[in-house]
């Protein structure tokens, strides 16, 4: 990531037009890459060599000790390695593209998590075909060099993977520290515009300087309370003209 330029969660924000030079050049993108072609050399040898015919078998079996279990997994491991590497190239592709940091950040986890998977699978893998390859007892017929390129790669892969791994802690924390930072720059002061702390009178007319009365001297009243004043009925009282006992003269 160049100085200066500003990104979340590792990727540019969106609206940038995508670089292709640029983006071969990220190191997780090389990474991918090598992960990806040390998943076809795992999964395609042992598919293509993996398995011999001996003299007293009817049947292939696996040439790691006789055990189909251990040829199965590496198959297994490999082209899903193979596949999750395409698939997280063309996410990387579109990450620049999303505007959510939400879904950057799901993403990230999700790079993080399944390649902190398959670094852990990929050791098992290792550990399991050297020790397959280390008990076979009868070695005529195996391709020796081809077991030994499937061990090696697949030692290879837990580097690559273990890298992706690093790669992708950095990128989330990255991208949790400048959200973060953005939110508390971008945060308003409620307080200031809630509670003001003077109020001025408008007095155009007055020569005098307006004066300043603190908010404090206001009384305020909790909300909901109800209005210990109410309004009296309004009853029609009429008065008397005079005295009551008057009468009219009688003309």
């Amino acid at each position: 990531m160049e100085s200066g330029e500003t990104s979340v969660y590792g990727a540019s924000l969106a609206g940038g037009s995508f670089d292709f030079v640029k983006f071969i050049k990220q190191p997780q993108t090389i990474l991918r890459v090598l992960s990806w072609v040390f998943s076809i050399v795992v999964f395609a040898t042992i598919t293509a060599e993996g398995y011999v015919n001996p003299p007293n078998h009817s049947q292939v079996v696996c040439v790691f000790n006789k055990n189909d279990g251990a040829c199965h997994y590496g198959v297994g491991i490999g082209i899903i390695g193979f596949l999750a590497c395409v698939g997280f190239l063309m996410v990387d592709i579109y990450l620049p593209m999303m505007s959510n940091a939400q879904e950057r950040k799901r993403v990230v986890t999700a790079d993080l998590v399944f390649s902190a998977a398959w670094t852990f699978l990929w050791f098992v893998c290792f550990c399991v075909l050297a020790n397959q390859w280390a008990n076979t007892v009868d070695v005529n017929g195996i391709p020796t060099d081809a077991v030994h390129a499937i061990i090696a790669f697949s030692f290879f892969s837990i580097a690559t993977w273990g890298a992706l791994t690093y790669l992708a802690l950095m990128r989330f924390r990255q991208g949790v520290g400048e959200v973060s930072q953005n939110y508390g720059e971008s945060a308003p002061d409620q307080t200031s515009s809630q509670y003001p702390t003077s109020y001025v009178p408008p007095d155009h007319n007055s020569t005098y300087p307006a004066t300043t009365y603190p908010a404090s001297a206001y009384p305020s009243f909790p909300p909901g309370r109800p209005d210990i004043y109410q309004q009296p009925p309004f009853v029609t009282k009429q008065e008397p003209m005079g005295d009551s006992d008057y009468q009219p003269p009688a003309y």
